[in-house]
């Protein structure tokens, strides 16, 4: 029987590599931004490359004793759990009108920036009147890998979850959005930089924090035993 795999061994070096890979995604959009590599280049050449580095890295390391698999793959299913839980905080106010609530909750189009997403990978004009659905489709496609690789960015950064570090979960959601914020990201897309806004956004990666953190923090001793089930 293989025993868990001890902590010292999911090394620096190893969580840097991750990190870096990981932090792909996001770069897609911050290289559009500021002009360094269009987005759609960036996610053929770099993005996609590096997330196929990193899960056959993954899958390698699954069958040696360390913590990089488990690690990564909690990190990816954390992340699309918090990214699903950002969402429903959001749709309140996206569907503010259409469900009455527009007297309580503002109306904000917070979704309006996922299809551009999809037409800036598939190298059209931004925002457009009406997006097809091939960059709709790519667009949340993206939203979610971009929740998938927090997660595992949050692993590789604290190495192993624990009751007292979970919250810096929220500390790098919550920075991530901020520093977000002091990029073109609404000046590209449209969006009033409005104190509404800004409180509503970061309430959402409030929540993101939160969730990621504590699935992390609740879900490791599984996922840290999961190659002793597998291999046993």
């Amino acid at each position: 029987m293989q025993s868990i795999p001890t902590e010292a061994e999911w090394g620096i070096f190893e969580r840097s590599g991750v990190f870096l890979l990981a932090a792909t995604s996001i770069a897609c959009l911050l290289s559009e931004f500021y002009g360094f590599c269009p987005m759609r280049l960036f996610t053929l050449a770099i993005f996609a490359p590096a997330l196929l580095i990193l899960t056959i890295w993954s899958a390698l390391d699954f069958q040696k004793e360390r913590h990089l698999a488990p690690a990564v793959l909690l990190g990816a299913v954390a992340g699309i759990l918090a990214a699903i839980s950002y969402d429903l905080f959001r749709l309140p106010f996206v569907f503010s009108r259409a469900w009455g609530l527009d007297h309580v909750v503002p109306p904000l189009n917070l979704f309006r920036v996922f299809p551009a997403f999809g037409a800036m990978i598939l190298g059209q004009a931004y925002p457009q009147p009406a997006y097809s659905l091939s960059a709709q489709l790519l667009g949340w496609a993206y939203h979610f890998s971009n929740g998938l690789t927090f997660g595992i960015m949050y692993m590789a950064l604290i190495r192993r979850p624990t009751t007292r570090n979970w919250p810096w979960a929220i500390v790098m959601a919550v920075g991530f959005e901020i520093g977000m914020l002091a990029t073109p990201y609404t000046k590209a897309f449209g969006i009033p930089l409005t104190s509404t806004f800004v409180w509503v956004t970061l309430s959402a990666h409030l929540i993101f924090g939160v969730v990621l953190g504590l699935a992390c923090q609740r879900m490791w001793p599984r996922f840290a035993a999961l190659r002793r089930h597998v291999l046993s």
